[in-house]
């Protein structure tokens, strides 16, 4: 089997461009890596993707929004995600199931065990080996966003965006061996060091 590493964080944190460094990083090393992303990375994925993340679109209950990212999650690790871990690849994974425990739970407040149980269902209980956790004040993350459109998560009030962040402190804390934190307000190349670091030490094998 591969490699699975996740990254995690509120909006604006640098998962993706971090995911991306790693990615160049290891293809520099002629690792066999794929990239890939959530909600999104199949065809049903990425259409799943616009209908929960477009801002004024038609009104989403907290429960459907979680249905929603579990099956664009359970067609990502059936078409992608396993596949390539059982051709020993590594597969770095912006965002995976701890988004959804972590803005769906805590964020929206919907029970706790209960999108747990929809997590492993949409995964068969596969697990990431590392969860890379970019952890940044709400408010920085957010001044972070170039974009002037924002989407129905960066949208949220800040309250709201606390609660994330508190639900990734929590989650993280009560995994320490799986997830590793990182302070993501230090300069960009450090950040990357410090993955780097973490990274390189599990991958012997390849």
């Amino acid at each position: 089997m591969g490699l699975f590493i996740t990254f995690e964080g509120g909006e604006g944190c640098g998962k993706s461009t971090h995911s991306r460094l790693l990615f160049k990083k290891l293809e520099q090393q002629s690792i066999p890596v794929l990239l890939t992303h959530e909600p999104g990375g199949t065809a049903l994925g990425d259409g799943l993707r616009k209908a929960v993340k477009r801002k004024g679109s038609a009104s989403i209950s907290p429960l459907a929004e979680l249905f929603l990212f579990a099956a664009s999650r359970a067609q990502l690790v059936a078409e992608v995600i396993r596949p390539a871990l059982e051709e020993g690849k590594v597969i770095i994974c912006d965002r995976f199931t701890d988004s959804t425990l972590v803005y769906q739970g805590y964020g929206r407040g919907l029970d706790l065990t209960l999108v747990e149980k929809v997590n492993n269902m949409a995964t068969a209980n596969l697990r990431p080996d590392l969860t890379v956790f970019l952890d940044v004040a709400p408010e920085q993350g957010l001044a972070r966003k170039r974009s002037p459109i924002k989407d129905r998560f960066e949208s949220e009030d800040l309250s709201f965006h606390r609660r994330v962040r508190e639900g990734y402190v929590k989650t993280a804390a009560a995994e320490p061996d799986r997830w590793l934190v990182i302070d993501a307000s230090q300069p960009k190349p450090r950040v990357a060091d410090i993955i780097w670091d973490r990274v390189s030490r599990l991958l012997p094998s390849h």
